[in-house]
């Protein structure tokens, strides 16, 4: 695509947005295979290619300034939107120049009650970030740990949950629960660059940002350590600085007495982004690796957060404490009778693991709904409804992976009370059986629905009413990039090179053909046939 065929278009809305995904993701692809069999000239070759064309630009450009959250907060610059001719500006004249403006400090409150900085770039720089993590992204995928979930496509929270499980179903034991001291403010920068393994334009780039230092209340500040929290590239230069942690654990593991293999498979690491446990069996090697990990994480500034790191069971009281939470989930093993507990080798375990929501998150999370309520006290009831169904489906849709049923009945409990004592305030010379017919109905099967009577039919969604559903975790190191779209359609339920249809289709299936009933695989030739 030349400058000239851009230019042509008056409106932003005129540019075919999956012919210019298909096509980056064309290129990403490359990158991520030339990365995984060790070409690195290629990979710089096809970085470039990629930084330089009009696709990358387009794409960076709409998930910046249109699919990015914070797409409307200013920067330095003061700009918190673009038109569609702006944005055809910035593409055909975005170059990466190794120049960057300082980011805008601002402050957020945290739950502790404390506040965490975020450094905001300007709108020009946002997009570069979103360019050059186009172009880097595939080459580390291709090399992260497979026990790595944060801020990487095709992974998630509940992936690192279930991994938790999976290694710890059969056997219980000790956890390290561990978390990063101000992990963005300070990694070391000199160590960064040094393992980015990329050409010397992008690195050039990737120094201006972290150089660029930042402005509070109008007043200049120099960045010496860190990478700024709420730069698009932020996250991925992260994850690259604590790459290497498994390798080191696994390390160690191999040095252990015994079967190597085995060593290996019952030591585990599994990381969230700068949220990190280590289980094992044995409290000795449980030490062991905390003492490696604090020297590990030394070498490039880091230190553990003494006061957020705890060791415990997951089935016996340690120091106080019985299993551990972690990503809001509440990770235990109950001791049960032979009925109840599950097998290894036909053998009674002698307990169950249950993970819940954990009671910081339940309590968080009532506690918002009260507010919400609180700060609508004489609105109509749909508007009310209105408010307060985005935020019990997406809690509800987080937590459905678990075993939550009965926290969602005892949160659906404290919402009618807190309905009710909304309700009652509103009409206090009515009676309560007044003030229940007037906002409580049948709706189908279901009694007690906090509904409106009009026909448009508004209820409050319960919690209860969302199904528990086993979360399946990613394969191995499996990666979006890697060309197995089969599986990312059928996992994801989209996919760059396939149409919204099928991927629909195939998520719907589990990637099963109807007919024959086998695993469609790459390469098969597929075709929709309409049911009659």
């Amino acid at each position: 695509m030349t400058t000239e065929t851009i230019d042509k278009w008056n409106n932003w809305s005129d540019i075919n947005s999956k012919v210019v995904e298909r096509q980056v993701f064309r290129l990403q692809k490359r990158i991520y295979k030339a990365s995984q069999s060790g070409n690195v000239a290629l990979v710089h070759s096809l970085q470039k290619l990629l930084t330089k064309s009009h696709y990358g630009k387009l794409l960076a450009t709409r998930k910046v300034t249109q699919d990015n959250q914070g797409k409307r907060t200013a920067g330095v610059d003061g700009v918190k939107s673009l038109t569609s001719k702006q944005r055809i500006e910035l593409v055909n004249n975005l170059k990466l120049t190794g120049k960057s403006k300082p980011t805008r400090r601002v402050w957020i409150p945290k739950a502790n009650g404390e506040k965490r900085p975020l450094g905001i770039p300007c709108m020009e720089d946002r997009v570069k970030q979103g360019l050059v993590k186009l172009a880097l992204e595939p080459q580390w995928e291709a090399h992260f740990e497979p026990n790595s979930y944060g801020f990487r496509p095709g992974r998630s929270c509940h992936d690192a949950i279930e991994a938790i499980f999976k290694a710890i179903g059969q056997k219980s034991k000790y956890v390290l629960d561990a978390d990063i001291a101000k992990c963005f403010d300070r990694i070391n920068h000199e160590k960064l660059l040094a393992k980015l393994n990329t050409y010397p334009q992008v690195r050039r780039e990737i120094k201006s940002w972290l150089k660029s230092g930042f402005k509070d209340n109008k007043y200049w500040f120099p960045t010496n350590e860190g990478t700024p929290q709420g730069g698009v590239i932020s996250p991925l230069l992260a994850n690259i600085a604590l790459h290497g942690m498994e390798l080191e654990i696994k390390k160690f593991a191999r040095s252990m007495k015994g079967d190597k293999r085995r060593n290996e498979e019952n030591l585990s690491i599994i990381r969230y982004a700068d949220d990190f446990v280590i289980l094992h069996k044995d409290i000795e090697v449980i030490l062991q690796c905390k003492t490696i990990m604090e020297n590990w994480l030394k070498e490039i500034g880091l230190e553990l957060k003494s006061s957020k790191t705890r060791i415990s069971h997951t089935l016996y009281e340690y120091e106080g404490n019985v299993g551990f939470d972690f990503l809001g989930f509440n990770i235990r093993q109950y001791e049960v009778g032979k009925t109840h507990t599950g097998k290894c080798n036909g053998k009674p375990l002698g307990f169950k693991t249950i993970i819940t929501p954990s009671k910081g998150k339940i309590k968080a999370h009532n506690k918002n709904i009260a507010e919400v309520i609180s700060k609508h006290k004489s609105v109509p009831q749909s508007a009310l409804i209105a408010k307060l169904n985005p935020i019990i489906r997406g809690w509800s849709n987080y937590y459905s992976t678990v075993c939550s049923k009965e926290i969602y009945s005892y949160c659906d409990h404290i919402n009618y009370q807190q309905l009710k004592r909304w309700a009652e305030r509103r009409h206090p010379m009515k009676n309560k059986t007044w003030v229940a017919n007037k906002y409580w109905h049948t709706y189908g099967l279901r009694n007690w629905v906090f509904s409106t009577r009009e026909d448009e039919g508004m209820k409050l969604l319960s919690h209860s009413e969302t199904p528990i559903k086993r979360h399946v975790k990613v394969k191995g190191e499996k990666s979006p990039y890697d060309g197995d779209w089969v599986y990312w359609t059928s996992r994801m339920g989209k996919h760059p090179e396939v149409s919204t249809k099928m991927a629909t289709l195939l998520k719907k299936q589990k990637s099963r053909c109807n007919h024959c009933g086998l695993n469609v695989k790459d390469g098969d030739l597929l075709e929709i046939d309409h049911i009659v």
